[in-house]
């Protein structure tokens, strides 16, 4: 019995792993990166927050004992906010400082960049970044 080749079981298979793998590749690498990015802006967070509270902490030294450090003023709170921030590149104008009842209480703002450029939009932020916010607040009492 002859058998037409078009309703054969034998397939031609030479391109189709060509195409899982075009089709399988973008999902991938949008996973990857997805991950990598989370994990910059995971660590951009951790290394803001800890200079707030490093920059805090100095201050209110500084508020009870203004002769042991470098921090009496905003302007040096702020270079000492960026010092501690290794491995950001961020202006001292990113971090304020104020003194509220809490202490001595540091604000950072830093504007995080995606590296997917098409990531979306997070609250009022710009497509592909996301504002980080961190604040410090570090009591201190002072010399009697």
């Amino acid at each position: 019995m002859f058998r037409s080749p078009r309703f054969s079981f034998v397939f031609h298979q030479s391109g189709a792993a060509a195409i899982e793998y075009a089709i399988v590749l973008p999902v991938l690498l949008l996973f990857i990166l997805g991950i990598m990015d989370t994990g910059r802006l995971l660590w951009t967070y951790v290394t803001i927050y800890r200079a707030t509270e490093a920059a805090a902490r100095c201050a209110a030294i500084a508020a009870a004992v203004p002769t042991a450090v470098t921090c009496t003023t905003s302007t040096q709170t702020q270079t000492y906010a960026v010092a501690a921030a290794w491995g950001l590149t961020i202006t001292p104008s990113a971090f304020t400082v104020s003194n509220p009842a809490c202490g001595m209480q540091v604000h950072a703002s830093y504007d995080f960049q995606f590296t997917i450029p098409w990531f979306p939009r997070f609250g009022g932020s710009a497509l592909g970044t996301k504002t980080l916010a961190a604040t410090a607040c570090y009591p201190f009492k002072p010399p009697a």
